[in-house]
């Protein structure tokens, strides 16, 4: 049984001039979003710091969790209810060097205010300042360099620079909404989502691919028909594939993220966005890109 019928023709590359508009009201929503909050919402991962999950045995209001703490001296601690009930997810960023004795201090506080009601620390992350920076710096390089390598193995497997931009602007475009997504909807920014930032990276470049080396195939059986043609025909060609491999990909995603629980959330929805925004730049955004190239940049070059 197959998906998409043999001779399927959608008109895809047809729609450009207003898909080209939805990605550039994405974008600019993405940017507008990110430069009015100030940056990401970086984790402790990044912006150094304590953060401590911890559990209650009893009911216990959130109210109570930051009097104890601003009793303690830890008036700048963030607190938030998190997983379970009585579970709750406190904060500190501090870019002193004496983290492990505030973390300290945290747990001993919350020992000493609530006596009568068991409590249960569930984790402890303790991230100095050199660290988060030396990671954001890290973080960035790595997807600097997926993208320089990314852009020089396309342009030589297809032996065309043009395939390589295409490639390039389609994931920028899924990085530049993914991140977008999450100052939108206030999410951290942390290890965990940048290891999401690079499988998106690597998924929506793989589908660029399957359709760039149908496109090569066609162009020799399609020597007839302009280079638009050939893109659509290759498209429609490849679509079965591409809506199997996201679909059923986005199917677990989204049960990790209604069923997985908090802990996953974040790395859930960056994935969810990451797939829709990828599924997409690869047809709306890679394709057109080459055709833009092919014909007002390599055909100036040619005469």
């Amino acid at each position: 049984m197959e998906l998409i019928k043999p001779g399927t023709n959608y008109d895809f590359i047809g729609k450009k001039k207003f898909t080209i508009w939805v990605s550039t009201v994405a974008i600019l929503l993405s940017l507008g979003s990110i430069f009015f909050h100030g940056g990401l919402r970086y984790g402790v991962d990044f912006a150094g710091g304590i953060l401590t999950q911890v559990r209650f045995l009893k009911a216990v209001d959130i109210s109570e969790v930051r009097s104890a703490l601003e009793t303690a001296g830890l008036k700048d601690a963030m607190v938030q209810k998190f997983g379970e009930e009585n579970e709750f997810l406190i904060r500190i960023e501090k870019s002193s060097e004496n983290l492990e004795e505030i973390s300290k201090a945290i747990q001993a506080s919350l020992q000493e205010q609530f006596k009568g009601k068991p409590l249960e620390i569930r984790r402890v992350e303790v991230v100095g300042p050199k660290i988060g920076k030396d990671l954001k710096r890290k973080a960035l390089w790595a997807v600097g360099l997926s993208f320089l390598g990314i852009l020089i193995y396309v342009a030589w497997r297809f032996k065309q620079v043009a395939y390589g931009l295409g490639g390039i602007v389609a994931l920028i475009h899924d990085v530049i909404v993914t991140y977008g997504a999450l100052s939108i909807t206030n999410r951290e920014y942390s290890l965990t989502v940048l290891a999401v930032i690079l499988t998106i990276i690597g998924f929506s470049i793989n589908d660029t691919i399957v359709i760039f080396d149908r496109v090569r195939e066609n162009i020799k059986k399609m020597r007839k028909d302009d280079l638009e043609t050939v893109f659509n025909v290759s498209i429609n060609e490849t679509l079965g594939r591409t809506i199997l491999t996201s679909g059923t990909v986005m199917i677990v995603v989204l049960i990790l993220f209604f069923f997985g629980g908090p802990v996953i959330h974040d790395f859930a929805f960056t994935l969810i966005v990451g797939l829709i925004s990828g599924t997409y730049s690869t047809i709306y955004v890679a394709s057109p890109v080459v055709l833009f190239w092919e014909r007002h940049i390599s055909s100036r070059k040619k005469r």
